[in-house]
This record gives C-alpha cells, structure tokens and sequence, in this order.
C-alpha cells in the first residue's frame, strides 16, 4: 500500500466480529486458508465462538484496520503448549502489504517466542506474509482442509 494509508491495530472487541465473520465467508479466501469449522457459515456458532475467545488469556485478537475501516484479523493463540499466529484480511486488501505490515506490528505487541505459523501448501500470499516477517519454514504436515474437503499439506514456519 502506499504511504496514504494508514495500518493499525487494535484489541479485537464484540462489534468487530460481525465484520470479521463476513469476511470468512469468501470462498476464495476460505479455500486458501484451507483449515476452516466444518460449518464456517453458521454466524451463531463464530459469534459464540470469538466471543469466547475475547477473554480467554491465552488468546491475543486484535483487528487490522485501514484508515479506520476493518480489513482482517491477526491473533496468538495456544495449540499443543505452542503459540501459534493466524491472520484473515479480507480480500479486497490482498497484494497491498497489509497483511505484513499488520503481522509487523502485531509481532511488536505480542512477545510469545518461539511462534508458529501454518499455511496451505499452496497459498503463496500467506507464505510471502511469513517470511517476510521473518519465519522460516521448519516442516511440512498433513491434515483435513474443511474448505477444501480434502486432505493437504501445510508448510510450518517458526520465528525465534
């Protein structure tokens, strides 16, 4: 993006989740993030879900915004004793270095070390959004892609 425009973040609260639930209802989107609920259209089920994780300690969410318009997601959570790093920007944002400058400056707030990433083998976008961030690719591993109805490989990648 061009110096025009402003990023930043902010702890996700209640009214966001309504936005953020939209945005994963892109079937392109959903299809490269591969590993979705089984039923990512029921907006009760995410509503409930989100809401939840606001006050769960182990969670950081916070909402990307560009030029104060909601434009996706990032967050830490815990899986298996790990921190682990997810992020959605919605699509009409894609290719414009949000989704890096975003995971930037989240990087710079969220201090859990070493932090985990995982993308579908093939969603380069997500792959660029990590390494530049400074993730390296550690591994590979295989799981049941919901989005997709199949199972895939996914590359992890590590920052230290």
């Amino acid at each position: 993006m061009n110096n025009k425009h402003e990023i930043t973040l902010r702890k996700t609260v209640v009214a966001d989740l309504e936005h953020l639930f939209i945005f994963q209802l892109d079937e392109e989107g959903g299809y490269l993030a591969a590993f979705m609920p089984k039923n990512h259209t029921d907006k009760q089920a995410y509503l409930q879900k989100y809401t939840k994780f606001l006050s769960e300690p182990t969670i950081n969410m916070c909402t990307i915004l560009v030029d104060n318009i909601i434009a996706g997601s990032v967050s830490k959570f815990e899986m298996d004793g790990d921190a682990e790093i997810t992020y959605w920007i919605d699509k009409k944002f894609w290719g414009k270095g949000v989704g890096t400058q975003a995971l930037r400056d989240f990087l710079t707030l969220e201090g859990a070390r070493p932090i985990f990433g995982r993308v579908a083998f093939d969603n380069i976008g997500s792959q660029r959004v990590l390494e530049k961030c400074g993730f390296t690719k550690i591994g590979t591993d295989r799981g049941f892609a919901n989005a997709r109805q199949t199972e895939i490989e996914e590359f992890i990648y590590k920052l230290i």
